[in-house]
């Protein structure tokens, strides 16, 4: 039974207010779902002491992730398009605490693939549809702030996880079940918000999405995406093989330490994007080249002196680059790319994104089994930021006044 009350209509609610509501329920499950699969970050260090495996194996964890998150990325957005998005996100909010865990109660290294494997399936599957349900459920329909939220959602979770993993490893019980087990109780809320979105299902046939670049905008998107790849590159440098390189550079087992490296190095490099947002694009590309080679350089040269300032300044200098860098990017590909085809080109700007983070790092995974985890952070480093100049000079040849 129902009871109706009747109320002036002063006090109707405003249809905004429950799409406020909505919006914010949106944005709160993006965030987790990113800072979740971010919470192993400095766990691997000690995870690798207790099942005995190598810096190499870390990088696959990773790449293991990015192997499932691609695919899933171009299957399960049209999908949702087709079906709803509530019928594509609750199950994958699912899925991403079932990830959680199978960490929690990780007795071996499969364990650990396994629960990488779901993470990488829940956030390829949830990250279209609720992007897509930002633009949707943003208040005013004002389509800007619904990707600055986006942004600012996928950002902020890359930040947070590591440092709410760090803490609470550091000084919580049982530190390598704690965060997985406040990941599940903070998806409580996210599970109820994707099942209140609305269950109307489009009338739209599902494809599958297959990235693609058009003949005209190739130059641009070639030179646009390779700069973001060497971003892409230090922050799946980041996230894999730093929280050990800090380790052993501070000379302390203390996780909260070199989570928070990662997480201030994901911060600066979000902050970097708000304040110079609407900026020139060439000028954030060469600019971001130019911070990103910098902070590479003194990366390296933090762990021969054994300098957590110098670590510091490294990490935020490098932050700093990666989102100039970033951001002026995806502006140039954005702006060059045809209204009818942007879809299929920023997907394709996505993925080589997706394969930065996660390709490169491995081959300094294979090259700390000859040489150490020092010296081959130290030798990635040094050539990323070669790489770099290199781009930069590229990038100032091709500019022309106008």
């Amino acid at each position: 039974m129902r009871i109706e009350h009747v109320a002036p209509p002063a006090a109707a609610p405003h249809p905004a207010a429950g799409n406020r509501l909505r919006f914010r329920g949106v944005f709160y499950t993006l965030l987790l779902l990113i800072a979740g699969t971010n919470i192993p970050t400095p766990l691997y260090h000690g995870l690798q002491q207790r099942f005995g495996f190598s810096s190499l194996t870390v990088t696959l964890l990773f790449a293991a992730y990015v192997a499932v998150l691609v695919p899933s990325l171009l299957f399960f957005g049209p999908l949702s398009d087709a079906l709803g998005r509530r019928r594509v996100l609750v199950p994958a909010v699912a899925v991403a605490a079932l990830g959680s865990v199978v960490f929690a109660l990780a007795t071996d290294l499969a364990w650990l693939f396994g629960a990488r494997l779901l993470q990488g399936v829940a956030v390829g599957a949830a990250s279209g549809p609720l992007t897509a349900a930002l633009n949707e459920a943003e208040p005013t329909g004002d389509r800007r702030r619904a990707a600055l939220a986006a942004t600012l959602a996928s950002a902020g979770g890359l930040g947070a996880g590591p440092l709410l993993a760090g803490l609470l490893a550091q000084y919580g019980p049982a530190p390598y079940r704690l965060p997985f087990v406040v990941e599940i109780v903070l998806l409580g809320p996210a599970l109820i918000a994707v099942a209140l979105l609305p269950a109307d299902r489009p009338a739209t046939a599902w494809r599958p999405r297959r990235p693609s670049i058009p003949p005209a905008v190739r130059g641009v998107f070639g030179t646009s995406a390779a700069v973001s790849f060497l971003g892409f590159t230090v922050v799946g440098l980041f996230l894999t093989l730093v929280p050990a390189y800090v380790t052993g550079l501070s000379g302390s087992d203390n996780v909260a330490l070199s989570g928070g490296a990662v997480a201030l190095m994901l911060c600066c490099a979000c902050g970097a994007q708000l304040l110079a947002y609407g900026g020139n694009a060439h000028t954030l590309q060469t600019s971001g080249l130019a911070l990103l080679a910098t902070g590479s350089v003194l990366l390296a040269a933090a762990g021969a002196v054994a300098s957590l300032p110098l670590l510091g300044t490294a990490t935020v200098l490098g932050g700093v680059g990666q989102g100039r860098l970033y951001l002026g990017s995806i502006t140039e590909v954005n702006r060059a790319a045809p209204p009818h085809r942007s879809a299929d080109v920023l997907s394709s700007f996505y993925v080589v994104g997706y394969f930065g983070v996660a390709v490169p790092v491995i081959g300094c995974g294979l090259l700390a089994r000859r040489t150490g985890l020092p010296l081959a952070v130290q030798s990635f480093t040094v050539a990323v930021a070669v790489l770099c100049l290199a781009a930069l000079l590229v990038l100032r040849r091709r500019s022309r006044p106008t």
